[in-house]
């Protein structure tokens, strides 16, 4: 399993030490550091089952300035909102955490985080 996190937020650091009290094997990702390329948000998005409208956090001031919630949300923008994200990854809804059998949940919950442990051999 891989996990981005900011480590500033306090869901990604819930996230974490529920992985720990889990005895969960992982990566972590600092994805504003290691920042995703538009090819990998694509492969998260389809792990996730949505669209990259439904990962923005839209209240961000990056997202107000670039007028995010004034954007289409269809197939025909969807290039667009990828290639935002990917130049501001600071719009990524975070934790995200990919799991071993292919899938990825946003791990903003405890209920996420297992259920994401139990799609995969999160697990030493």
């Amino acid at each position: 399993m891989e996990i981005w996190i900011n480590p500033a937020c306090s869901k990604c650091r819930g996230a974490l030490g529920l992985l720990d009290a889990e005895g969960a094997s992982y990566t972590v990702r600092r994805y504003l550091e290691d920042v995703p390329d538009a090819a990998e948000i694509r492969e998260v998005l389809t792990r996730l089952g949505l669209e990259p409208w439904d990962i923005t956090r839209t209240q961000e001031a990056a997202a107000k300035e670039l007028g995010l919630k004034d954007w289409p949300r269809d197939e025909a923008s969807r290039d667009r909102w990828v290639e935002a994200l990917a130049a501001h990854p600071k719009l990524i809804q975070r934790p995200i955490i990919t799991a071993d059998d292919g899938t990825a949940v946003i791990g903003r919950t405890d209920e996420a985080v297992r259920d994401a442990l139990q799609r995969g051999s999160g697990r030493p």
